[in-house]
């Protein structure tokens, strides 16, 4: 980033009023200037710690351990000017993603001894980052929502959650706000990573404060107060929820959780995150709360707050017009049948937990605990689209590869590198096997990354196209 750049100045007189006295305004905006550090979190949904530091143990990447997340690493690359490191092999097989820092937070105080992970919501959810954090530690057990207001943001999160193998997700396309009352006292546990003044982002954007100002600020909050109301009256009573942002103000933040608890009085508890991890205490608040200044732990600044519903609280009725859901339920029988065919096509094992579901010719995998939740809710997309139903059976899709495999499959086929590289640019494989029959799985360094069929003696490349790729991929 370019250390000129420009930071308004009734924003320094905003942050001077609040910032605590032993932190010093100059390291402030010292650091706002620096570049921010990259990070990523390993995918537990595909490999563990352990086993993707020792795949990447020959690529000169240095990977420093996030206090706050022990699935997450500062990363310092030696190929980053030949590679980008979304084209590598292992971010396109979805075992690790890009994920800024400090975001990593809120989903650490969400879950930090918390097992209400049955059904969770996450109010803001693309990208997809906190989502996909969150269904790894649910390991795609439960049922995990996802609400995006944005019709153009719903594309790449629903990518997301495919390429990082979460089939327990169920994405909605709404205002969070309608939570409270089409889904009172519905979820375990709620993330509302809100939308904020990005003031914390400054380090990554050169225009994050492009239309900054103390305006817009009063504007965002009242936005804020009413998602914040929402997703309290949509949380069970006992559940917990985290309201977290990526500005500094506490217009935005300290506020917001004070509007929260002067309108719902005692059923509001908030629960300090002091012990969240080792050194958590250069940012806590009076309150309790996480108020992250980037010079603090050399990070994007953030704010979390971890709050208790301890009662019910008021929530108004409102009349729902759903419409006729599309989906059919199969009966048991006809999920086993279903099952069977999975395994004698492909050799994958459905999960427990999941329904089958049909609708016209597509075969459907949904998460059992949403059931309650089907016909108060409407969905944009549920689960994963197992196949397409055809005359001579299945059309298994690229999804359910992706979600359901692990590469041990006796139908998998291991490409090399240069097969690898051809099978990102939409182009078929010629492996140097006898030739086969029917559907394979095709894996690269013993992971799936996507679905093939035999065509003579080729592997006929079944990657959507939206996913092919054509410049600057992995070597190795």
């Amino acid at each position: 980033m370019h250390p000129n750049i420009h930071i308004p100045d009734a924003f320094i007189d905003l942050i001077k009023q609040t910032m605590p006295e032993h932190l010093d305004i100059d390291e402030f905006i010292a650091c706002c200037k620096t570049p921010l550090r990259r990070s990523i979190r390993v995918n537990t949904l595909k490999i563990s710690v352990e086993d993707f530091l020792a795949r990447v143990a020959n690529r000169g990447w240095t990977l420093t351990p996030v206090p706050w997340c022990d699935t997450g690493f500062w990363i310092e690359r030696e190929d980053e000017d030949t590679v980008s490191l979304g084209n590598t092999a292992e971010h396109m097989a979805g075992l690790f993603y890009i994920q800024e820092a400090s975001s990593m937070m809120p989903v650490t105080a969400l879950l930090k001894d918390n097992d209400a992970l049955d059904c969770v919501l996450d109010m803001a959810s693309a990208p997809g980052s906190k989502t996909t954090q969150i269904a790894s530690a649910m390991q795609n057990r439960g049922a995990l929502v996802a609400n995006e207001l944005a019709a153009s943001r719903i594309k790449v999160l629903h990518s997301n959650l495919q390429r990082c193998g979460v089939h327990n997700a169920a994405l909605t396309h709404f205002d969070g706000c309608v939570f409270g009352t089409w889904a009172p006292e519905s979820f375990d546990s709620i993330l509302l990573d809100a939308p904020c003044s990005g003031e914390g982002a400054i380090r990554k954007d050169e225009d994050a404060m492009a239309n900054w100002s103390l305006t817009s600020i009063d504007e965002i909050a009242e936005v804020q107060r009413n998602l914040i109301v929402s997703a309290f009256q949509a949380l069970k009573t006992g559940g917990v929820m985290v309201y977290s942002t990526c500005t500094l103000n506490q217009s935005e933040n300290q506020e917001v959780c004070h509007f929260l608890k002067e309108k719902f009085g005692d059923a509001v508890e908030f629960e300090p995150l002091n012990t969240l991890f080792d050194g958590a205490v250069k940012s806590l608040t009076k309150d309790g709360f996480l108020h992250v200044y980037p010079q603090i732990f050399d990070s994007e600044g953030f704010f979390v707050a971890r709050i208790r519903k301890l009662a019910p609280v008021e929530t108004d009725s409102v009349k729902k017009r759903m419409g006729k859901f599309p989906f059919a339920q199969l009966k048991e029988k006809e999920q086993q049948d279903i099952a069977q065919q999975l395994k004698q096509d492909l050799d994958i094992t459905l999960p427990e937990q999941h329904d089958v579901w049909l609708r016209d010719k597509e075969v459907w995998l949904f998460p059992s605990q949403l059931r309650t939740l089907i016909g108060e809710i409407r969905f944009q997309r549920i689960g994963i689209k197992l196949a397409e139903q055809h005359k001579k059976g299945y059309r298994w899709q690229h999804e359910a590869v992706m979600t359901l495999a692990t590469g041990k499959e006796s139908t998998a086929i291991e490409l090399n590198v240069e097969q690898a590289k051809e099978w990102f640019m939409g182009r078929d494989i010629r492996p140097e096997i006898p030739a086969g029959k029917g559907e394979v799985i095709v894996t690269y360094r013993d992971y799936p990354i996507g679905i093939g069929k035999w065509v003579s003696n080729r592997i006929k490349n079944g990657l959507p196209r939206e996913l092919v790729r054509d410049t600057n991929l992995f070597d190795i």
